[in-house]
């Protein structure tokens, strides 16, 4: 499932730039296909960072993540139409840097995470010791 729609690309940066860099046949109207295909790609290329740290497929998905999404696809159909600019490969290289910080738990995505354990051992949090050999109570 992606992490964005069409929609949210419009909604970032409007119909008339989604429609320079996806209208691959010149008709003058967006061509679904290509963007679904860059959404998809770029939605599992955030898995591949996310998997790491996180149970995939994410839902709901955090709204960085959409964000995330549709730099990627911005950037990605833009070079593929010879019209990348210098802040589609910053923001590229802005989100590719957050999610290898995200990857290594420097970032959190505010989602919590089930505790890790290699053998399927239960983990167990409560409180201190009351008794003992050295005090009662």
């Amino acid at each position: 499932m992606p992490y964005a729609t069409a929609q949210d690309i419009i909604d970032r940066y409007g119909n008339d730039q989604l429609l320079l860099i996806a209208d691959r046949d010149g008709d003058g109207l967006v061509d679904a296909a290509v963007v679904d295909q860059a959404l998809a790609d770029a939605s599992a290329e955030i898995d591949a960072y996310l998997a790491t740290r996180y149970e995939l497929p994410m839902a709901p998905v955090p709204t960085v993540l959409v964000r995330v999404c549709v730099d990627i696809v911005m950037y990605r159909l833009a070079a593929d139409a010879d019209m990348a600019t210098e802040e589609k490969r910053i923001r590229f290289d802005d989100v590719i840097t957050l999610l290898s910080r995200i990857s290594t738990g420097k970032v959190s995505l505010g989602v919590v995470t089930p505790p890790e354990s290699s053998n399927g051992a239960v983990l167990v949090n409560g409180p201190g010791r009351r008794f003992g050999r050295d005090k009662l109570l």
